[in-house]
């Protein structure tokens, strides 16, 4: 990272006040300015699929782009490039010329919450395509920032949790991604994780930050935190932590700084070095220059909205195609029963992944926009997916009689003392941000519109209890796993039953004080939040399975969309199951259509794998992750064939949660706060390699309208390329034929395997590289691979060093990691000046 600001001398000018002062965030988004010394604020804005802006629900509308993992299943490194170009654009359109992405850690475990905003259970995977991202974004001038820095795997506990993982895993699986795309991209900011690795939290993890990093990797970037991830003063600055955000400082406040200088625990000279990165991040994107913030705005790009509608669909695989029911031929089908989430759009998960969108385009309307009039759509939703009720905000009225509740806020010093009276319009408040207070009520009157055995239920971050009628109903203690979930609107409370009447009114009394933050979580330090939630007796009870099945026998096809929408897949929390939410609900609908329709498609729409117990049941599915605004349009063009799918597996469906590697260890001891990596490297392909029939779907898999043929497999390299220390590319080549009658793509994916150790004959396989080869019709051409013997050295815990085992390596050009889809053998043999190969 190159500077176009004298640096040093601006540091020269500074007081100590001044360079603490840039240490830490000016509020949530923005950094410190001194405007007397030319220095101005420089904005952050949270990605990594779409650059939201300040608010963390409404706000500016911004453009929604695939989730990583989509985008992961391209594996189209081109395509890459183009998204992050793109969202650099994005991004300055919200004032903020740093965006908080990508994700880069691997997934470790299918019920990951927060698997979708990263690519890949592979590292090369993910860190190549992460470097084309990082370039698409800086090369516009925008600076990325790689996270989470590192093993952050799961969501639950994340704030707290001690991750204890082995040298060796460490190395070859989950700082590896950050290694390739950190080397190869340079990212001009990094972001840390909130938990600890092996005892140490992230962001004063010296070995980490300095030794790693800084020492072994080279990288010169800004190191900050996750919000509200600082653990320590001058251990986390001493470390390389160059950044607390979001506010004015809490460990890097003046007080905390001056504090461990006068001690001697921190010296000012990492104070200059820290706020020489700061400036540095300043200067690269421009800022001195232009210093400004803009006013956020939004802008609806064509351009970007058809990239995103190209790259959901490129990202889409799928799975099966029996008696190539797929793509739908219109002409011949008069009608469609289109079933399930048929008519929401699941663009993203949840969190800080979320973005309001500028539009989104449903499946339904997509599939209605296509077909026409010829093909008569035969809608039912089939299944209820609710996780939370929905919040109260009609039919209330505040002390006043006016519409809404009443808000009374009372003051920290006395609790008597009110401070503030206002009318909100729903039963949901927050007041992250805001002067604390001792209590908050929210009360006023509901009038029910029906008769019924209503559920009510209560979330809150604090105590809080509810009385209807001046009785007591329920209470709620913090209510949620993670605040982060309250935040999103998530959380799942307290619930009971009350007994409502048709038109008469209830006097609501909600009452809410603080209690002691227990999540770990410092930025929650006095928050509190409350949400009300009501479902009717009537809307409970709703017979949604029935009208889906007649729908179904009565049309020639059934399309059925399924998956996870925010509130089940999200950051701050991982998922209890690989089954479709909610309690059975999606696959009892796919297990009911399928019995009367056996021409059943299904389309889910997950950034995990999930089972499918309802597998051979139905004629195909197609998995299609989260692919942004034009997720309906994308799905659409790959069911009709107007767009060959061509997506390929970028993580490893298995058959059942017993099956997956890491299910004794996820998400560890709630008691001790520790989760054990004891699966060690062995993850995902590493893992199922030596499993395979507890595979469903490998790695690296997908299905094509179109065949392809493969031919003169071929290796080349030069003499040198043995273990003596040489990293001499090798070149694996392979020539493909498009044999069907429509125009494809085949993902071609190389893959080497060491020899068995004396001490371990569990081998790791490892992929070393990819292509991705578009062909028409009847064309033919070739695809050739380079890699070196760094993509398949092993870490050494004895030396701590990268090395080649000695003997017979096993080269795979594969179009999956299944065994039986393997084109081409070779043997490198590293222990002697030579190499051998044979087809």
């Amino acid at each position: 990272m190159t500077a176009r600001k004298d640096i040093s001398g601006l540091i020269t000018q500074m007081t100590l006040d001044q360079k603490i002062s840039l240490l830490a965030g000016k509020n949530f988004w923005e950094t410190q300015e001194i405007p007397e010394l030319g220095i101005p604020s420089l904005k952050l804005s949270d990605g990594p699929n779409g650059a939201r802006g300040a608010a963390f629900s409404g706000g500016t509308t911004a453009a929604c782009f695939p989730a990583s993992i989509s985008l992961a299943a391209t594996f189209d490194l081109e395509l890459a490039y183009k998204v992050g170009k793109a969202l650099a654009e994005e991004t300055l359109t919200k004032g903020a010329n740093v965006l908080l992405g990508p994700t880069v850690c691997p997934h470790r475990h299918p019920l990951g919450g927060r698997n979708f905003e990263s690519f890949s259970e592979d590292p090369l995977l993910t860190g190549r395509l992460a470097s084309q991202y990082i370039c698409g974004l800086q090369d516009q001038g925008v600076g990325a920032t790689i996270k989470h820095f590192a093993v952050n795997e799961q969501e639950t506990k994340r704030f707290t949790m001690d991750a204890n993982v082995s040298e060796k895993a460490l190395r070859e699986i989950y700082l590896k991604p950050f290694e390739i795309a950190i080397k190869e991209a340079k990212p001009w900011a990094l972001m840390t994780s909130y938990n600890s690795i092996n005892g140490k939290h992230a962001d004063a993890n010296d070995v980490l930050l300095q030794k790693i990093l800084r020492e072994e990797w080279g990288w010169r970037g800004l190191c900050m935190s996750d919000w509200g991830g600082t653990n320590s003063t001058a251990e986390s600055l001493n470390a390389g932590l160059a950044l607390e955000m979001p506010g004015t400082g809490r460990y890097y406040s003046q007080r905390a700084i001056q504090g461990a200088l006068a001690s001697g625990k921190l010296s000012e000279e990492v104070i200059d070095q820290r706020v020489t990165e700061v400036l540095n991040l300043i200067s690269v994107t421009g800022k001195f220059e232009h210093p400004e913030i803009i006013a956020e705005c939004a802008v609806v790009n064509p351009e970007h909205s058809r990239l995103i509608r190209e790259a959901g669909a490129q990202g889409i695989v799928l799975l099966k195609n029996q008696d190539g029911i797929l793509p739908l031929h219109p002409k011949s089908i008069k009608k469609i029963a289109v079933l399930g989430l048929a008519k929401q759009c699941l663009a993203h998960g949840g969190g800080s992944a979320s973005v309001n969108a500028h539009y989104k385009i449903t499946p339904y309307d997509a599939l209605e926009k296509t077909l026409g009039t010829a093909t008569k759509l035969l809608y039912a939703e089939g299944a209820h997916m609710h996780r939370t009720l929905p919040v109260l905000a009609e039919n209330l009225a505040d002390l006043q009689g006016t519409a809404g509740l009443t808000l009374t806020k009372y003051s920290l010093d006395n609790p008597e003392k009110v401070d503030a009276v206002s009318t909100v319009q729903t039963s949901r408040y927050m007041s992250l941000g805001q002067a604390p207070s001792s209590k908050v009520i929210i009360e006023g009157t509901f009038t029910t519109k029906e008769t019924g055995h209503h559920q009510l239920e209560l979330s809150s971050i604090g105590v809080a209890t509810l009385c209807i009628n001046g009785e007591l109903i329920m209470s709620a203690h913090g209510g949620t796993a993670d605040p982060v979930a309250f935040l999103q609107g998530n959380s799942e409370g307290q619930r009971c039953f009350f007994d409502f009447k048709q038109g008469e009114s209830c006097a609501i009394k909600i009452e809410l004080k603080p209690e002691a933050n227990k999540s770990g979580l410092l930025l929650l330090n006095g928050a509190m939040g409350v949400s009300l939630g009501m479902m009717e007796q009537s809307m409970a009870e709703r017979d949604l399975l029935t009208p889906a099945v007649e729908a179904a026998k009565d049309a020639e096809t059934a399309i059925i969309f399924v998956g996870n929408t925010t509130a089940w897949e999200s950051e701050g929390r991982d998922m209890k199951t690989m089954n479709l939410p909610a309690d059975g609900s999606q696959d009892r609908l796919i297990d009911a259509v399928a019995d009367v329709n056996p021409n059943t498609i299904v389309v889910v729409s997950t950034g995990v794998p999930i089972a499918m117990p309802w597998l051979s049941k139905v004629k195909a599915v197609v998995q299609t992750w989260f692919p942004g605004q034009e997720a309906g349009n994308a799905i659409v063009d790959v069911l009709t064939g107007m767009v060959n799918p061509s997506g390929r597996l970028p993580v490893t469906f298995p058959r059942r949660l017993e099956d997956t590697p890491a299910y004794e260890n996820f998400p560890g001891n709630m008691d001790t706060l520790q989760v054990d990596y004891a699966e060690g490297s062995f993850i995902g392909y590493r893992h199922y390699d030596h499993h395979p029939v507890t595979v469903l779907f490998p790695f690296g898999y997908g299905l094509s309208y179109t065949t392809f043929e493969h031919s003169n497999a071929h290796l080349a390299c030069g003499t040198d390329a043995v273990y003596s220390g040489s990293a001499s590319e090798f070149i694996a080549s392979i020539d493909v034929k498009n044999t069907g009658d429509s125009s494809g793509s085949e993902v071609l994916q190389v893959f080497v395997t060491p020899p068995a150790s004396l001490t371990n004959s569990r081998t790791q396989r490892k992929l070393v590289g990819f292509a991705k080869l578009h062909l028409e019709a009847g064309e033919a051409g070739s695809a050739s691979i380079a890699f070196t013997r760094n993509e398949f050295s092993e870490w050494d815990e004895g030396s701590s060093r990268w090395t080649v085992p000695g003997g017979e390596h096993v080269v795979e050009i594969a179009i999956s990691a299944s065994k039986a889809d393997v084109k081409a053998s070779f043997k490198i043999l590293t222990d002697r000046e030579d190499l051998t190969s044979k087809l």
